[in-house]
């Protein structure tokens, strides 16, 4: 590698939150694209870094790193920006958010977007109907805690949280693409609104719009990504 750090990402997929919070620190890196239109994820060569077959790899000088959360928060810690330090007050609840958004929220995303996964592709709506009322609990849970305006989860100081949360609610808004996505208002959220707003001005939002074809307002009035190469699903 010429820079410190690999990314392996596709367009508009788990790898945007790196990119976002790369870009944020200010951290140079490279990226590789993984071509899901030719399953890229499923190559030896790709799960030779991530057995899983999941997106993203972040290529480090300790090896690569895979997970979502856990790549942020190797980030946050190695160079002690957008999360509160280990010795910080705020440490404790950060960490039961940030896990939180991973292993609750996205991970009913996940059901939520790829139903035919998890059961016989006929009761696929089934399935997404019964995790659409969990989502909106999520988030009205979430809500409630930005109305504190912890330092972690503000509309003026961007954190590894703000930058995944805008994601996985970007994602709300969008998929899958050809189900009733009515169920997700933004303004249902005005304190999350009010973060995704502010993140959509900040220079790491702007690069990662320009470097995927994000639209010009990817948070709040999300369109479907046309990236100059690969693709989103």
């Amino acid at each position: 590698m010429t820079a410190p750090y690999r990314l392996h990402y596709a367009p508009d997929n788990a790898s945007l939150v790196i990119r976002l919070a790369l870009e944020e620190m200010g951290l140079p890196y490279e990226t590789v694209l993984v071509d899901r239109r030719r399953n890229e994820q499923d190559s030896a060569a790709y799960r030779a870094l991530n057995p899983n077959g999941l997106i993203p790899v972040l290529e480090t000088p300790q090896g690569p790193i895979f997970e979502t959360a856990a790549i942020l928060l190797w980030l946050a810690d190695t160079h002690e920006k957008l999360a509160p330090a280990p010795d910080s007050p705020d440490r404790a609840a950060f960490l039961k958010w940030l896990f939180f958004a991973s292993n609750t929220l996205h991970a009913d995303l996940r059901i939520l977007f790829y139903a035919e996964k998890y059961i016989d592709p006929r009761q696929a709506e089934a399935l997404r109907t019964g995790i659409r009322p969990r989502l909106r609990q999520h988030l009205r849970v979430l809500d409630a805690e930005a109305q504190q305006v912890p330092v972690w989860l503000n509309a003026d100081q961007p954190s590894v949280l703000t930058y995944y949360l805008a994601c996985q609610m970007r994602w709300m808004a969008l998929y899958p693409a050809k189900s009733d996505r009515s169920w997700f208002q933004l303004a249902d959220t005005p304190h999350l609104q009010m973060i995704l707003t502010r993140l959509e001005s900040r220079p790491a939002t702007q690069a990662a719009i320009f470097a995927e074809g994000l639209g010009v307002s990817p948070f709040t009035s999300p369109s479907y990504a046309t990236p100059e190469e690969g693709s989103a699903t």
